[in-house]
């Protein structure tokens, strides 16, 4: 379990971000643990081919067999739309001689010897560093940039969009609850349940600021491996459906039988927003019966809401247009 201990001003100063390094050097992880991330997969594949003309070995050779990648590969952003080059510049500052005990933490703590690629690099650290600074930028320039990032950055920024609508409208407690199941706010701590580490941290933020980043590559929140790092999670971004590519609509009656015929409805009336009462009269039901089935539905995801005056108006989100394959106008 780690514990990060938030003073109501450490909470003030809790901030989202999305890094470009920190999601190519997890990416890694598709390479090693393809399936795992299987809403990447598709995209990856098509990378395949550039990937290995670039030094995958050593790109492959740090990521341990538990999905670890050395901390000091994702430095912690400091603006919340940070740029590949300038936090390529922190990965290449690294002091040599601390990238020995940066290796050392991701593979020895469970057993694992350091991969021997690394292993004989450690003879020049400071050469072992710029080669793998070099590897990781060919990795982002040849494979990620040209097509995989601009979407990917999309839907990140769409995410913190929608975690500060979450924040400013309903508190951190909303917010940490819908983050992930692994975050646990209680009385100023937010602890992360670490069952994939074995290892206890107590953090006290201690005007350090807290870094809340969106990934593709996580199955659940995560942190860093070290303590002393400054705070910061990552937890899985949403709407990473739209990452797999187009995928075929599901028919009415399969629609009715995953949602049930009153849902369905819904869903397929909702190409235009509308409200509750119009709702209702269209289906010729209650608005308490609307009501309850919009719930759900935005619970899950499959539609949003707005408030427009008195009224609030609901429409099909993304994914509830990809459901029913039907992309909606104005």
């Amino acid at each position: 379990m780690h514990r990060f201990r938030l003073s109501l001003a450490d909470l003030a100063t809790t901030w989202f971000a999305c890094s470009p390094i920190q999601e190519a050097a997890l990416s890694l992880r598709m390479w090693t643990h393809p399936g795992f991330y299987p809403l990447q997969s598709p995209a990856f594949e098509r990378l395949r081919p550039d990937f290995e003309r670039l030094d995958s070995a050593l790109l492959l050779s740090l990521v341990a067999a538990n999905r670890w990648i050395p901390d000091f590969l994702t430095p912690r952003p400091v603006t919340p739309s940070a740029d590949f080059r300038t936090e390529l510049a922190v990965v290449r500052a690294l002091p040599p001689e601390q990238l020995r005990p940066e290796l050392e933490q991701t593979f020895l703590p469970h057993g694992q010897p350091l991969p021997a690629l690394l292993a004989a690099g450690l003879a020049d650290p400071a050469r072992l560093l710029a080669r793998i600074a070099d590897a990781l930028e060919e990795y982002w320039e040849v494979c990620l940039a040209p097509g995989w990032w601009p979407q990917a950055r999309t839907v990140l920024e769409a995410d913190l969009v929608y975690r500060a609508r979450v924040l400013s409208q309903y508190g951190a407690a909303a917010l940490f609850a819908d983050l992930d199941h692994r975050l646990h706010w209680e009385d100023g701590v937010l602890a992360i349940n670490r069952r994939w580490s074995g290892q206890d941290g107590d953090i006290t933020v201690d005007g350090r600021g807290l870094v809340l980043a969106p990934t593709f590559f996580a199955r659940g929140a995560i942190t860093m491996i070290s303590n002393d790092r400054p705070p910061q999670i990552s937890y899985p971004a949403r709407g990473q459906g739209g990452m797999a590519g187009p995928a075929a609509p599901v028919t009415r009656r399969a629609l009715e039988l995953l949602l049930g015929a009153p849902k369905a409805r819904l869903l397929a009336l909702l190409a235009e927003p509308a409200s509750t009462t119009e709702l209702a009269y269209r289906l010729g039901v209650t608005p308490g019966a609307v009501s309850q089935h919009l719930a759900v539905l935005h619970e899950t995801g499959l539609v949003t809401r707005a408030r427009n005056g008195r009224s609030v108006l609901y429409s099909r989100s993304p994914l509830g247009d990809e459901l029913t394959g039907g992309p909606r106008r104005g």
